[in-house]
């Protein structure tokens, strides 16, 4: 496993930053706030980023992805960068052919459907096959102001599973669900491979500079809880158990309402929310041993700025300035969100203090 050199090198500005110290459950001068997908197509300076290269060679170019991730943590006045690569790229050095294609998103030529396929899955057996997202981390970390933390990210094994047996996205992942159905000896073995390569990877994250881990489960939600216990939370477990421990890792998943407990169960320091619960009532049902991060509606984005002052202070004041809270929507920045609503949100979240629970 790679050393966490991040943790030893750190700073103490950088280890009581708001961020890291809600991470720990300790109180904080204002809620933290970051955003999922702060570099994105609602902002110009990436728009005409793009339109000079593709989005695969902006994720495989260190320089390029560090100017994306740290003009949007600057311009946002955030207080955590989020670096800027995408869940899929772990799949290509195991062997699967992933294009992102114009109009359609993330397509896969060689997906998963039998069991001989998975034995055509490769064991990750170093991290280097993806060492551009490391040296992206070590560039990101050096560019960005001393006190802010820097999060690294991985898709989940589950959410891996279904874009690989899908061959990309889908609306109720059924050839998925049915694969794990019909040979779920073959499903297990999908995912340790997923659980291993993904262990490896993210801990070099760290290595490389990250102080902060984010797992993106974005599609467990089409799971019940039974089907969780049985096909997920072992391997999830799993994963939680060989990250570097040192580092604190937001679990977040989208429509998890009636898995929250299993989430919390399978591992995490913070349990991200969407937008479909309350966050009071959420965090109640976790327990004090973790934070919570969310949970905004992306779309309340559009709304008139007035409107999403109210809103977010209806989230602050659910939190109750409880420690351990991270602001930060229930899902990504949506493409045609306008810029000068998004400052607008953090600068609500900053100046904001919410009622004290009762």
């Amino acid at each position: 496993m790679p050393t966490p050199a991040s943790q030893s090198t750190m700073n103490d500005t950088l280890r009581q930053s708001r961020f890291l110290k809600a991470c720990r459950l300790e109180p904080t001068d204002v809620t933290p706030v970051w955003l999922m997908r702060q570099a994105g197509r609602y902002m110009s300076e990436y728009r005409e980023l793009r339109a000079k290269v593709s989005f695969l060679e902006l994720c495989k170019n260190p320089e390029l992805a560090t100017e994306v991730t740290v003009t949007a943590a600057e311009r946002l006045g955030v207080d955590a960068a989020i670096l800027f690569a995408d869940i899929l790229l772990i799949l290509e050095p195991m062997g699967l052919d992933l294009e992102f294609a114009k109009g359609e998103g993330p397509v896969i030529h060689n997906p998963v459907r039998t069991a001989a396929d998975v034995d055509r899955i490769r064991w990750m057996e170093d991290p280097s096959p993806l060492d551009y997202v490391y040296r992206a981390v070590t560039s990101i970390r050096s560019a960005l102001p001393s006190g802010m933390p820097l999060i690294g990210f991985a898709g989940a094994p589950f959410t891996l599973a279904c874009y690989a047996i899908e061959g990309g996205g889908s609306r109720h992942y059924e050839k998925a669900k049915t694969f794990m159905y019909r040979d779920p000896g073959a499903w297990d073995a999908l995912m340790e491979r997923l659980v291993a390569a993904t262990t490896l990877y993210l801990n070099a994250q760290v290595a490389a500079g990250a102080q902060v881990l984010q797992i993106f489960d974005s599609w467990v939600g089409n799971l019940g809880p039974d089907d969780y216990r049985r096909f997920v939370l072992p391997h999830m477990r799993r994963l939680f158990e060989g990250l570097d421990p040192a580092t604190p890792v937001i679990h977040f998943g989208t429509d998890t309402g009636s898995l929250l407990e299993l989430q919390r169960d399978a591992g995490g320091d913070v349990i991200g929310l969407d937008w479909r619960v309350d966050l009071d009532q959420s965090w109640n049902r976790l327990g004090p041993k973790v934070g919570v991060q969310g949970n905004l509606d992306p779309t309340l984005l559009f709304a008139p700025i007035p409107e999403i002052k109210r809103q977010t202070r209806r989230i602050l004041d659910q939190a109750a300035g409880r420690p351990g809270h991270i602001f930060n929507l229930g899902h990504g920045i949506l493409p045609t969100t306008p810029v000068d609503h998004v400052i607008a949100l953090v600068d609500e979240v900053h100046s904001y203090q919410p009622r004290s629970a009762q």
